[in-house]
């Protein structure tokens, strides 16, 4: 996907401008709300009119003020995802599905209803009932009927925001086969950092109205390490876990962890604050910590007033936070080696 994005959109009290031209097919909106993301996706979409500006994908033009071109919303081939699912109580799972296929172009269908029901495991829900199923079964047939529509471009706006975190994390893996499975290029919008790295790999980063920044999702989460109140979150992806005494061995690449939390799948994925990670410059005699890491330092940034440590453990990356007064005391710089010690109890499983 290729997109270019100048347009501007006046309100009361609030107004948007953003100027970007962007390649890629897993973009993310990010911002808190009120920053603009929903109305830049309405704009997107055709559901809002710029009040100035121009509005290209893939060499198509969609709004221009210039040359008075304003693609009606049908026309666009975009689909949305909505965060709260939008699906209609008359009908069942199936005509849900077939809503958008159905006013779709016959040249334009090369994606058919058998292939997304295997992809998003719909099967046994076609001849459901709407209101019978739970909100992550919702999500899932929402998605799927705007897959079907067939279009060229994919708008998830706060998709998961309704969702509880088991079902959040569980809807995660479907919004991600929409790109690898069908080809469809997407945008995510959110206001959560973590979303954003499970989701995205370009970012536009919104505030007040305006773009702030563009990119990538792991280096927005670094830059907004030292004004988060939890830090710069670590996603490790763990193996099976065996017991361990009172705690429970995980397997970490090469390397082997301790947690506190339990967890029957073959696959986990873990949360580790980076404020949870200390660092020694020595290997203790001693310590509390059941997780003790020999790591070398890959790379030192800086944010607020924090220092990010880039950690190489056993080939595993790891992100931890430091004042100057640290580094300096413990000689770390880029190639040096430290210890890093994890309590048990600091890492959180994610559901799935």
């Amino acid at each position: 996907m290729h997109l270019t994005l100048n347009v501007q959109k006046n309100f009361p009290g609030f107004h948007l401008a953003a100027d970007v031209s962007l390649s890629g097919d897993r973009v993310g909106v990010f911002g808190p709300s009120g920053s603009g993301k929903s109305t830049l996706v309405g704009m997107l979409a055709g559901f809002l009119k710029p009040d100035a500006g121009e509005i290209l994908l893939n060499g198509d033009t969609l709004f221009s003020t210039s040359r008075k071109i304003n693609v009606r919303p049908d026309q666009r081939r975009i689909a949305m995802v909505f965060q709260q699912h939008s699906l209609f109580p008359h009908m069942n799972v199936r005509n849900n599905l077939l809503y958008g296929y159905r006013r779709c172009q016959v040249d334009q269908r090369s994606i058919h209803l058998d292939t997304l029901v295997a992809v998003l495991q719909l099967d046994d829900l076609l001849e459901r009932d709407i209101t019978t199923l739970s909100g992550g079964q919702q999500q899932r047939v929402s998605l799927g009927r705007a897959i079907l529509a067939n279009p060229r471009l994919l708008l998830m706006d706060e998709p998961l925001s309704a969702l509880d975190d088991t079902l959040r994390f569980q809807i995660i893996p479907y919004l991600k086969s929409v790109s690898s499975e069908f080809g469809i290029p997407y945008l995510f919008i959110s206001h959560s950092l973590v979303e954003m790295r499970l989701m995205t790999d370009t970012v536009l980063a919104f505030d007040k109205g305006a773009m702030v920044g563009q990119t990538t999702s792991e280096q927005l989460a670094r830059d907004r390490m030292g004004s988060s109140q939890v830090g710069y979150i670590n996603l490790l992806n763990l193996g099976r876990a065996s017991d361990n005494g009172s705690l429970y061995a995980y397997p970490w690449g090469a390397a082997r962890l301790l947690l506190s939390a339990a967890s029957d799948r073959d696959h986990s994925m873990a949360e580790l604050s980076s404020k949870d990670i200390i660092l020694f410059k020595q290997h203790p005699e001693a310590i509390s910590a059941r997780n003790l890491l020999q790591c070398t330092v890959r790379s030192l940034f800086n944010t607020g007033r924090r220092i990010g440590v880039e950690l190489d453990c056993a080939g595993n990356t790891l992100i931890s936070e430091v004042v100057q007064d640290a580094v300096n005391e413990l000689g770390i710089i880029p190639g040096s080696t430290v210890f890093a010690a994890v309590k048990a109890s600091a890492f959180r499983i994610l559901p799935g």
